[in-house]
């Protein structure tokens, strides 16, 4: 094991920050619009057609992704406009439906 990581695992913030990012990422609603994000800048509204889920469910799992800093937020004129907040975040979609896909 890399040593940087074994550092890592020694920190318990970040151990719990990484089991929150990973339970973030469990939720159907939450993975299908981070990965919509992947394509882009969105919308709420646009979001919510994306993902076909209500205004509210979206919403509200933005505002759970918002808190466990996968994603950011910024004001245009009335819309707010949601991005990932950084690669990190595409690479773990990434490595999980290849992963997924080994299995299938």
């Amino acid at each position: 094991m890399d040593s940087g990581i074994k550092e890592l695992l020694s920190n318990d913030a970040v151990v719990y920050g990484a089991t929150q990012i990973f339970d973030a990422l469990s939720d159907l609603t939450r993975f299908l619009i981070l990965s919509t994000l992947m394509e882009g800048d969105k919308s709420v509204s646009e979001l919510q057609e994306a993902c076909n889920v209500s205004q509210s469910a979206i919403s509200h799992q933005l505002r759970l992704l918002r808190d466990r800093s996968l994603v950011t937020a910024r004001r245009d004129g009335q819309r707010v406009i949601y991005s990932l907040a950084d690669d990190h975040v595409g690479l773990l979609i990434g490595i999980g439906l290849e992963h997924a896909a080994e299995e299938v």
